[in-house]
């Protein structure tokens, strides 16, 4: 072996020695075009596998072997689907996929129980799996910037959900600087499923610039932890928002919210309701 040869593969000794030590892997911005064996080699060393902004197709099925892997970050690929072995990653409880061309979400994704954060924005959903419904550890869900026209009425069964964002593309002067990441896709969404209102831990819920023209009723009255409602860009009249019951309780929990970012010194919007409905 020669001496150039020799040395790329100490390196490449030291590279997986030191990942089973740490039970990190990081490969951004590696040229990868597939998924790389050393990895799946690890098994159940892996803690936190990062492979951001690589050129990945496929995820294969033998990432099940990744069995104690808590967060899975493969951004800005161009990842078409996720394979149903993905179900028997317990121990998951972060995944990142934005930025890729997923088209859907596996039934399976409902088994991963310990998930706290799954973010898919910039893809390409038609829909959400009805699974996502046994997703009872998650506290935030990042769908924006898909093809969804609706969310399941199971979303309303993740008793631990805090943060919903399911915002379609911004106005047209913004759409050319979006256009990598978003791929021209846009989510459509006309009205919630009136189970979103069993969602008593959420906090904030953003919809803006999708096709929203009614609400469940209660919403603002159940979810008495909610704070930041963001409508912008969608056919609702802040004259309805402000009509319906709980409205000056949520009102009060926003005055709240804003109030104690003030005495942080965060800046924050100056027109009305700037977190709620666009006049």
């Amino acid at each position: 072996m020669g001496s150039s040869e020799s040395k790329a593969a100490h390196s490449k000794a030291n590279r997986i020695a030191r990942w089973r030590s740490t039970g990190i892997v990081a490969l951004r911005e590696a040229k990868l075009k597939t998924f790389p064996d050393e990895v799946l080699d690890l098994d159940k060393s892996v803690r936190t596998l990062d492979l951001t902004q690589n050129k990945l197709v496929e995820i294969p099925m033998e990432i099940s072997k990744l069995v104690n892997m808590q967060r899975l970050i493969l951004a800005s690929n161009h990842i078409e689907q996720l394979p149903s072995t993905m179900g028997n990653l317990q121990s998951l409880k972060a995944m990142i996929l934005d930025g890729n061309r997923i088209t859907s979400l596996p039934d399976e994704l409902g088994e991963l129980v310990k998930l706290e954060k799954l973010s898919i924005s910039g893809n390409m959903l038609m829909s959400l799996p009805n699974t996502i419904g046994s997703l009872r550890s998650l506290s935030l869900l990042n769908v924006s910037n898909n093809k969804l026209k609706y969310l399941p009425e199971s979303i309303g069964i993740c008793s631990s959900l805090e943060e919903l964002q399911a915002n379609g593309v911004p106005n047209l002067e913004d759409r050319q600087f979006m256009f990598d990441c978003v791929q021209h896709t846009n989510n459509l969404i006309e009205e919630l499923p009136a189970s979103v209102c069993n969602l008593v831990q959420l906090k904030s819920l953003s919809l803006n610039n999708n096709k929203v023209n009614q609400i469940p009723p209660n919403i603002l009255k159940d979810c008495k932890a909610l704070q930041n409602f963001s409508l912008h860009d969608n056919p609702i009249s802040m004259s309805q928002f402000q009509q319906m019951d709980g409205f000056e309780e949520f009102e009060a929990r926003r005055k709240k919210k804003f109030d104690k970012q003030l005495d942080s010194n965060v800046m924050i919007g100056s027109k009305g309701l700037d977190e709620g409905v666009d006049l």
